[in-house]
C-alpha cells in the first residue's frame, strides 16, 4: 500500500513562518493535524514553534490555528443543563487557590461551573494536586457524570478528558522542552483551545503578572490577555479577562494541603484579604456573563453565611472525597524568623514558589510525584509590621533533606523597611473584546 499523499510539505510551512509569511488557512490545519498524526517529526514543529515564537501570528493565523487544535479532538456540549455555564481560567502563579472557592461560590446563584484544570508544573501549582490532598477525591470523571454532577451540584473540578484537544498536548510537551514556552500565540492557542472544546458559554481569564507569573511584564499580560479574549468572543465565548498581580504570593500558603486550609478559611467567611478579593472579583464577573446580576455584597455573604462551604462539601462529596477528613500535615518544619523590626515591604512571589517546589510542593516532569503537606506558609503579609525575632514564613515537608535548597531560594526574598509600603489592588485592569 502506497503512502497516502499530503496536501503541503512541513519545509514550506516552516520557510513561511521563518520569512515573517502568514500562514494559509490550508497549511494550519494540515501542519495541526499531521503533527497530531506524527507525520510532522517533534524537530520540525519545534521548528515551527520556534518561527512563530520569534515571528508572531496574525489574529486570524491564530484563530484558526486554535480552531484545528479544537477540531483535533471532541467538543462537550451543556445545552441539556438547566442552568447557565461559566468557567474561569487562571495562567497560573503561586499560592493561586482560587478555584477553590470559586467554583462553589459561583454555583450558589444558579451558575454551572465545568473546571477542567491541571496539575503543577515548576514552581506554580495545580489545582489537581491541591485537591487530592483530599483523601479520597478523584480528578478524573467520566463526561456524563461531569454533566450529573453540574446538574445536582453545579460546579465540578476535575481533570480534562484525554478527548479534548489532542493536539494541544502534544504540542505542550514539545514546546515544554524546546524553549518555545513564551510563544504568546502558542500559549494563547493552547488555552483557548480546550476552553472553546469544553463548551462553557462564558469564560473570565485571571492573567497573572509579575515575578511568580508566566508574564513577567504588564505588556505582556496584555497582549496575551487580548489575543485570548478575541479568540474567544470570535469563537462565541462571552469572553473577559482580569490582569492580576504575582508579584508577591496570593494569600499566605504555597503548597497542595495548605492551600485547601486556606480555601476553607475563605469558605468559612476568612480567609487573607487579597484571596477573598480576588475571589469574588472573579466570581463577579463570572455570575454576571452568566446572566446573574448578583454582585460583590451578595458574593461575600455568600461566603460568610455558609451557602458557597455548603456547595463544596457536596462538591468534594460527589467525587469520592471526605469534606471531614483532617488534611495532610507535614513531618518537618522550619522557620524563618525577621532580623529587624520594621514594616514587611515585599515578598518575591518566584523565590516562595521554588522553594515550595523545592521542598516538594511541586513537580520538574508531569510524571514526578508531590507531597500533599509541603509547602510554604507566610506569617505576615507585605505592609504589615514585624518586631525582631517573630516568625516570618514557616516551612512544610516530610524530607527534611530539602530544607537546604529550599532556604537558598529564598534568600534574598523579602525585604523589611521603616516605613510600611502602599498598597494596591489584587486586580490591575479589565480587559474585554474591543477594548
Amino acid at each position: 500500500m502506497s503512502d497516502p499523499v499530503e496536501n503541503h510539505d512541513v519545509v514550506d510551512v516552516i520557510r513561511a513562518k521563518r520569512d515573517r509569511g502568514e500562514l494559509s488557512d490550508s497549511q494550519i490545519d494540515w501542519v495541526v493535524d499531521a503533527y497530531t498524526r506524527g507525520v510532522v517529526a517533534d524537530e520540525q514543529m519545534s521548528s515551527l514553534a520556534m518561527a512563530i515564537l520569534l515571528n508572531g501570528m496574525t489574529r486570524p493565523e491564530i484563530a484558526r490555528w486554535t480552531t484545528a487544535m479544537i477540531d483535533s479532538g471532541e467538543r462537550m456540549d451543556f445545552a441539556s443543563l438547566s442552568r447557565p455555564t461559566a468557567d474561569k481560567h487562571s495562567t497560573g502563579g503561586v499560592g493561586d487557590k482560587i478555584t477553590l472557592p470559586l467554583a462553589p461560590l459561583v454555583a450558589v446563584f444558579g451558575v454551572a461551573v465545568p473546571q477542567l484544570s491541571g496539575r503543577g508544573l515548576g514552581h506554580t501549582g495545580g489545582t489537581l494536586d491541591k485537591l487530592e490532598a483530599i483523601p479520597g477525591w478523584q480528578a478524573n470523571l467520566t463526561n456524563d457524570a461531569m454533566l450529573a454532577q453540574l446538574e445536582d451540584v453545579g460546579a465540578v473540578i476535575c481533570a480534562a478528558g484525554a478527548g479534548l484537544a489532542p493536539a494541544d498536548k502534544k504540542l505542550y510537551a514539545l514546546r515544554d522542552v524546546t524553549g518555545t514556552v513564551e510563544a504568546i500565540p502558542l500559549i494563547a492557542s493552547s488555552i483557548m483551545s480546550k476552553k472553546i472544546a469544553e463548551g462553557t458559554g462564558s469564560l473570565v481569564l485571571d492573567v497573572k503578572v509579575g515575578s511568580g507569573a508566566f508574564m513577567k511584564t504588564r505588556e505582556d499580560a496584555t497582549e496575551l490577555a487580548r489575543t485570548m479574549v478575541d479568540l474567544g468572543t470570535d469563537a462565541g465565548v462571552n469572553t473577559v479577562a482580569l490582569i492580576t498581580d504575582m508579584s508577591v504570593p496570593l494569600g499566605l500558603t504555597a503548597g497542595n494541603g495548605l492551600e485547601v486550609r486556606e480555601s476553607l478559611e475563605v469558605l468559612a467567611g476568612g480567609g487573607p484579604q487579597d484571596v477573598v478579593e480576588l475571589t469574588v472579583a472573579i466570581a463577579d464577573e463570572m455570575t454576571r456573563a452568566a446572566g446573574r446580576e448578583v454582585g460583590p455584597e451578595e458574593l461575600r455573604a455568600a461566603l460568610a453565611d455558609g451557602r458557597a462551604m455548603d456547595v463544596w462539601r457536596r462538591m468534594i462529596s460527589a467525587q469520592g472525597g471526605d469534606p471531614d477528613a483532617p488534611l495532610p500535615t507535614a513531618a518537618a518544619t522550619e522557620t524563618i524568623s525577621a532580623d529587624t523590626d520594621g514594616h514587611l515591604e515585599h515578598v518575591d512571589a518566584f523565590a516562595v514558589g521554588l522553594a515550595a517546589w523545592r521542598l516538594g510542593a511541586g513537580r520538574a516532569r508531569k510524571e514526578d510525584p508531590v507531597q500533599a503537606a509541603a509547602g510554604v506558609e507566610l506569617h505576615v503579609r507585605p505592609g504589615e509590621p514585624v518586631r525582631r525575632g517573630d516568625p516570618l514564613m514557616t516551612l512544610h515537608t516530610d524530607t527534611p533533606g530539602r530544607f537546604a535548597r529550599a532556604l537558598k531560594a529564598l534568600d534574598g526574598a523579602w525585604r523589611i523597611s521603616d516605613t510600611p509600603p502602599t498598597t494596591r489592588s489584587v486586580v490591575l485592569d479589565r480587559i474585554t473584546s474591543g477594548g
